[in-house]
C-alpha cells in the first residue's frame, strides 16, 4: 500500500489541500478553483475531495493529516500582540477575540471536524506544523537539490516572518529567523493598502506598478521605516505602522510622511504611487540580496530554495539571480500560503522515511505544478453537447496548427488542456495566449479581456532551448517566477522622449515582443521544457515554425477578481463573457463568431449555468 499523507491549509487565504504519496506529490489545488470565491479561506471541502477522488482512496486509506501551521501558538501571538497595543487595540481585540475562543485556537479540531463531515471515511489524527516550517518545506523537497540554502519571506505565520534553513536530503535544519512585528511582507503590504490596492492580493500590482515610477521615498523608507543591518536583519518602526492594532496597515504618521492620505481604491494613479511603489520594491529587494548572501555564507551552499509569499517577487528573484550570489534559484510555484498544505505534507513524508524519488532526474518533483484536476475529451464534449454549442474537433495536428493560425493572425485564445495548475501561476494549461509580436495585444487583453488596470504587464512563455536568445536569463523558469531583461538582440533602440513619464511610458514601443516587454525593458518569463508540458511546447514549436518567434503572451485564464478557470463550464463562460476569439477546450475548437449566445447578443449568464 501507497504511504499516503494529506496537506491541509485554510482559515487565512488561499485555503487548499494536497496529497503525497510516498514522498512524491500527486495532487494539489486551490478550493477558490472549486468555489469560486477569491483567495477563498474556507475549509478546502472541494480540494480534499479532489485530491482524494485523483488517487482513488478515501480517507480511511491516508496514513496521515497534517495542518500546516500552529494554531495554539499563533493564538498566543495574537494575545500578545493585542496586549502589547493596549488600549489602542481594543476594538479589533473585541472582534476577533470570540472566533479565536471558539475555534481558530484549535483549528486543527475544526479540521478533524470537517473532514468527518466530508463523509469520505475515517481520518487518522491531525498533526500541526510550523507555518515557515511547511514553506521551507515546499520549497525544498521538491527542489532537484540534494542540498541547499533555504530562504522563507513571508507577512507572519505563527511568529517568524523571516526564516533561514539548510536543507540536506530528507532533513531541514533552522539557523535562524526574524519574529512579528518585523516583516518585509508587512511592510510591501502597507505599501499595498497606501496605493489604494488590496493587501494578500494586490501586491502584485505594486510590483506591476514599480517600473513606472522613480525611487524617491526608498531612504525615507530606510531611514524612518525600517532598520536593515548587513546580514539582512531588520527592525520596523512600529510607529509609523496601524496593522498591531487596528484594521488597517497605516494610519497618520505614514500620511504625513508621504504627503496626504492613502489612494482611494479606484482613485486615479499619480506620480506619487508610481514613486512609493519603486521605492519599496527597491528596498524589498535589498533586503532579499542581504538575506540571500548571509543563508549562502551560512550553508556554504551554491544553490537556493525560495518560498513564502514575498517569494512570488518575481522582480526581486530575477535581481537575486541577477547577483550570482548562488548558481541557481529554485522557487516554490505555490510559494504562499497554498503551497504551505503541500509543503506540510512533504515534512511529514520525510520524517516518515519517504524518499525523494525524483532527485537525479534533472527535473524538480512538481510534475511542472500540473496537480490539479482534469477533464477528458468524452467529460467536455458532454457539457458541449447538452448546452448545444457548436465546436470542432481536428485531430490533434491539425488542432495546433488552427490554434497558431489564429495566433498568427492577431486573434486572443483561451487554452484549456490537460491538469489544473498548482499555485498563481497560469503556466499553459488554463492559459489566454496572444502573439507577443502584436502591438496592441497588451491593451486589448487588459482592457477587453481581463477587464483590468492598463498598467499590468504580460508576461512570455519562450520554448526553454530558445530563452537565451529572447532574454537575459542564466538558468530555466518554468513557474513564471524569474524577471528577466529582453535580449539586447531583441529591443529597439532609442532614449525615451522628454515628458514621457507614468503610464504614457505604455506607448513607447521598447523591443520586437512589445506585448510582454515591461516599460522598464524586463519580462517575467516562463521556460517551458518539453518533458514538463508536451502539448503546450508543441503548441509553442508550432508557432516558431510558422512565424520565427518561440514566444507567446501567457496569462492565465480568468478575468478580474475571479479566479483562474477549473472546469470546462469555467473556461466557456469566462470565453463567452470576453472578447476572447477562440476557445481550444481539450481536443475541440470554439470560434466565438460560430456561438448562438454570441451571435444573438444573449445574456450569458443566463443562458448557460456554471455547472
Amino acid at each position: 500500500m501507497p504511504d499516503l499523507v494529506l496537506g491541509i491549509s485554510s482559515y487565512y487565504h488561499d485555503s487548499a489541500a494536497a496529497l503525497v504519496e510516498d514522498g512524491t506529490p500527486r495532487a494539489a489545488a486551490q478550493e477558490e478553483r472549486f468555489s469560486r470565491r477569491r483567495h477563498d479561506s474556507s475549509f478546502p471541502a472541494q480540494a480534499v475531495r479532489y485530491c482524494l477522488q485523483e488517487s482513488g482512496t478515501k480517507l480511511d486509506d491516508v496514513s496521515a493529516v497534517v495542518y500546516y501551521e500552529d494554531p495554539g501558538l499563533k493564538f498566543r501571538r495574537v494575545l500578545t500582540t493585542f496586549a502589547a497595543a493596549a488600549p489602542y487595540g481594543f476594538a479589533p481585540f473585541r472582534e476577533a477575540l470570540p472566533a479565536w475562543l471558539k475555534w481558530k485556537r484549535r483549528a486543527s479540531d475544526t479540521v478533524r471536524d470537517e473532514l468527518a463531515g466530508l463523509g469520505l471515511g475515517q481520518a487518522p489524527p491531525i498533526s500541526c506544523r510550523r507555518h515557515h516550517a511547511s514553506h521551507a518545506a515546499s520549497a525544498f523537497f521538491p527542489s532537484p537539490y540534494e542540498s541547499a540554502a533555504v530562504l522563507c519571506i513571508d507577512g507572519v505565520g505563527e511568529w517568524a516572518t523571516t526564516t533561514l534553513w539548510h536543507g540536506r536530503g530528507s532533513n531541514l535544519q533552522q539557523l535562524a529567523e526574524i519574529r512579528f512585528p518585523h516583516s518585509l511582507g508587512l511592510l510591501y503590504s502597507a505599501f499595498t493598502y497606501f496605493c489604494g490596492f488590496k493587501v494578500d492580493s494586490g501586491e502584485y500590482k505594486l510590483m506591476g506598478l514599480a517600473p513606472y515610477g522613480r525611487p524617491r521615498f526608498a531612504e525615507v523608507i530606510r531611514r524612518r521605516l525600517i532598520h536593515i543591518k548587513p546580514d539582512g536583519s531588520f527592525r520596523l518602526n512600529m510607529r509609523y505602522f496601524a496593522y498591531l492594532h487596528d484594521h488597517v496597515m497605516t494610519g497618520r504618521r505614514f500620511e504625513t510622511l508621504f504627503g496626504g492620505p492613502r489612494r482611494s481604491p479606484e482613485g486615479p494613479l499619480t506620480e506619487r504611487e508610481f514613486d512609493l511603489a519603486a521605492s519599496v520594491q527597491q528596498v524589498t529587494e535589498e533586503v532579499v540580496i542581504r538575506l540571500a548572501r548571509t543563508v549562502c555564507g551560512l550553508t556554504g551552499e551554491r544553490r537556493l530554495c525560495l518560498a513564502g509569499g514575498v517569494a512570488l517577487n518575481c522582480v526581486a528573484n530575477g535581481k537575486l539571480a541577477d547577483r550570482k550570489i548562488f548558481d541557481e534559484i529554485w522557487v516554490q510555484p505555490a510559494a504562499g500560503d497554498a503551497g504551505g498544505a503541500l509543503g506540510a505534507a512533504l515534512s511529514v513524508a520525510m520524517e516518515r522515511g519517504a524518499p525523494r524519488a525524483h532527485l537525479g532526474t534533472g527535473r524538480d518533483g512538481m510534475a511542472g505544478a500540473l496537480l490539479g484536476p482534469a477533464y477528458d475529451d468524452e467529460a467536455i464534449r458532454a457539457y458541449l453537447d447538452e448546452h448545444g454549442l457548436p465546436y470542432s474537433r481536428p485531430e490533434p495536428d491539425a488542432l495546433i496548427r488552427e490554434t497558431v493560425a489564429a495566433l498568427d493572425g492577431g486573434k486572443v485564445v483561451g487554452w484549456f488542456q490537460g491538469r489544473m495548475e498548482f499555485g498563481p501561476r497560469a503556466l499553459g494549461n488554463r492559459s489566454i495566449l496572444g502573439d507577443p509580436r502584436n502591438s496592441a495585444m497588451q491593451s486589448t487583453m487588459n482592457l477587453k479581456i481581463k477587464f483590468r488596470e492598463s498598467f499590468r504587464p504580460f508576461a512570455p512563455s519562450v520554448l526553454a532551448p530558445d530563452a537565451r536568445d529572447y532574454f537575459l536569463l542564466n538558468q530555466e523558469s518554468p513557474y513564471m517566477l524569474l524577471v528577466a531583461d529582453i535580449a539586447h538582440s531583441k529591443r529597439l533602440a532609442g532614449p525615451v522622449p522628454e515628458g514621457i513619464s507614468g503610464l504614457d511610458l505604455l506607448k513607447i514601443q521598447r523591443s520586437l515582443l512589445p506585448a510582454v516587454t515591461h516599460v522598464d525593458g524586463s519580462a517575467r518569463v516562463q521556460t517551458v521544457a518539453e518533458e514538463d508540458n508536451p502539448v503546450y511546447y508543441r503548441l509553442l514549436a508550432a508557432f516558431k515554425e510558422r512565424t520565427g518567434c518561440p514566444v507567446l503572451v501567457n496569462t492565465s485564464f480568468n478575468v478580474r477578481g475571479e479566479p483562474i478557470v477549473n472546469t470546462p463550464a469555467d473556461a466557456v463562460t469566462c470565453f463567452m463573457r470576453t472578447d476572447i476569439d477562440m476557445l481550444v477546450l481539450g481536443g475541440f475548437i470554439l470560434r466565438k463568431e460560430e456561438q448562438p449566445a454570441w451571435r444573438e447578443g444573449g445574456d450569458w449568464r443566463s443562458d448557460i449555468p456554471l455547472d
